[in-house]
């Protein structure tokens, strides 16, 4: 599976009649039948998860950092990964066919060595405005473009070797309504052959991050309800579900790392976004205060995934790296086995 460009321009009028977010979470039918994507390739094998890019001009340093971008844009691309997938706010306004082309020129090494994209919406990639004419192409135009292979899906599944990735819309509705349906009936129906389901989806169910600290700490979001319902719909099946569940969100701009119940919550919103700062609390396994320019590697093998944050630092316009996050996952079905022989 590539992602390519798609050979014509979907025409399609605007989602939103104001210059704001495109919430569409009252809107619950969907009558565009989810996608089931799935990548040849076999155990052991890496993929790139981070998000909150914000591809926009590269002059503007206010909105994201251009140098950083890039600098993540490169690294991630020698990383070889078997597909990279994006959680949201991949541009600053999806309305602006100009932050689109500033995606396709910079992440262009992507395109060519073949790296597959699985991306999921977040709010800035739903950006409309009446400053675009109705025969221009919508926010969610311009995403659909750069990922035919999702066929307009908003939600979708991605099936590589013995793992299942699970792209949710955090715009619609969750727990209720069309994208709840297909999530349950994923879950009710996970291929034996799964170890792991990576969940991908934009704002966090976890975060130490608050709508109050905007002032104080470089802006900052806190956690909805929406996703906290989430959260418990998902630690509640992980109790009788033999693969191990693994979240990946952003919105928050910066790195933050929770288990809970069994699941384990990665807060990854340092692909570029201006940095938020964020005061962990006991419970985050991560605990470094300060800006975090990143991206994940997790490396699957037959019972096992290992995520590793790549941290990045530029200094006189060097990108300095660190590696100062690294956890094991390991799949129940492994662990209960460890367990009995350990017992022996």
């Amino acid at each position: 599976m590539k992602s390519t460009y798609a050979l014509t321009i979907l025409a399609a009028a605007c989602l939103a009649a104001s210059c704001s977010f495109h919430d569409p979470r009252a809107a619950q039918s969907d009558p565009v039948k989810p996608v089931a994507l799935e990548l040849k390739t076999s155990t052991p094998f890496r993929f790139v998860a981070y998000g909150d890019t914000r591809f926009h001009d590269p002059a503007d340093y206010e909105s994201a950092n251009p140098a950083v971008r890039r600098a993540l844009v490169a690294a991630i691309d020698k990383e070889n990964p078997a597909f990279i997938s994006i959680g949201g706010d991949i541009v600053y306004n999806g309305y602006d066919s100009k932050d689109w082309q500033d995606y396709d020129s910079e992440t262009a090494v992507w395109r060519e060595h073949k790296i597959p994209v699985y991306p999921a919406l977040g709010n800035h990639d739903l950006h409309e405005s009446r400053a675009v004419p109705a025969p221009s192409p919508s926010a969610l135009a311009n995403y659909f473009q750069r990922y035919p292979e999702l066929q307009n899906s908003r939600f979708y599944s991605a099936r590589a070797a013995n793992t299942l990735m699970l792209a949710l819309d955090s715009s619609l509705d969750e727990t209720s309504g069309p994208q709840a349906q297909w999530l349950a009936s994923q879950l009710d129906h996970l291929p034996s052959g799964v170890d792991f389901v990576f969940f991908v989806f934009h704002h966090p169910p976890y975060t130490s991050s608050s709508d109050n600290n905007k002032a104080a700490m470089g802006g900052g979001h806190s956690a909805r309800s929406a996703e906290q319902a989430l959260a418990k719909f998902l630690e509640e099946r992980q109790q009788n579900t033999r693969a191990r569940f693994i979240v990946f969100s952003g919105h928050v701009h910066n790195y933050e790392h929770f288990e809970h119940a069994g699941v384990t919550y990665f807060v990854t919103g340092g692909g570029g976004a201006h940095p938020y700062l964020i005061l962990h609390p006991k419970d985050d396994l991560y605990q470094d205060n300060g800006e975090n320019y990143h991206y994940l590697t997790i490396d699957v093998a037959a019972n096992s995934a290992k995520v590793v944050m790549h941290k990045v630092v530029m200094k006189d316009g060097t990108p300095v790296w660190s590696v100062p996050d690294t956890v094991t996952i390991t799949a129940p079905a492994a662990a209960k086995a460890s367990a009995a022989a350990d017992r022996k």
